[in-house]
């Protein structure tokens, strides 16, 4: 007889394998969507992907003055970044819409209900299955242990 409040892993599994396929999805959505951010009144049109990659720029001939190659070539620059510019926050804005639901269902618990589980109990595992925790000091390489040493510390990353 199952109680209703143990944990299911069958369903826990296939909750994470739904929410994987769902996220991966989007993912994949964000890939292949494509949005143009623009400049100087259209003169400078660019197309990133939903990952944020410049896949087309085009600039409009009106853009170029002949006669001032130094000041139109600065200007042509600042165009182009400021249409990236654009079309980044657009890009911004699809990822945070796609990806919403996501965030929403972590922010609000709102996976499989695991009941309580505070019942639970068990020895800590390190090493592998089966094998009881080991309460010994941890074998740092040398190179650690002598750097660990002469900063007066017991192992890397380790706190006093």
């Amino acid at each position: 007889m199952d109680d209703p409040g143990q944990l299911n892993m069958q369903q826990l599994l296939q909750a994470a394998a739904a929410m994987q396929s769902q996220l991966m999805s989007a993912q994949q959505e964000l890939a292949d969507a494509e949005v143009e951010g623009t400049a100087g009144g259209g003169l400078v049109t660019v197309t990133v992907n939903g990952q944020g990659e410049l896949v087309d720029l085009s600039i409009a001939p009106a853009a170029i003055d002949a006669g001032d190659p130094e000041e139109t070539a600065q200007t042509l620059a600042d165009l182009v970044l400021a249409a990236y510019r654009d079309a980044c926050r657009e890009v911004d804005d699809l990822q945070q819409e796609t990806m919403a639901p996501f965030a929403a269902s972590l922010g609000q618990g709102t996976m499989p209900d695991f009941g309580n589980l505070s019942g639970l109990t068990g020895n800590v595992v390190m090493g592998g299955v089966g094998e009881e925790a080991d309460e010994r000091e941890p074998d740092w390489p040398d190179s650690a242990q002598s750097a660990a040493g002469e900063a007066g510390e017991d192992g890397p990353d380790r706190e006093s």
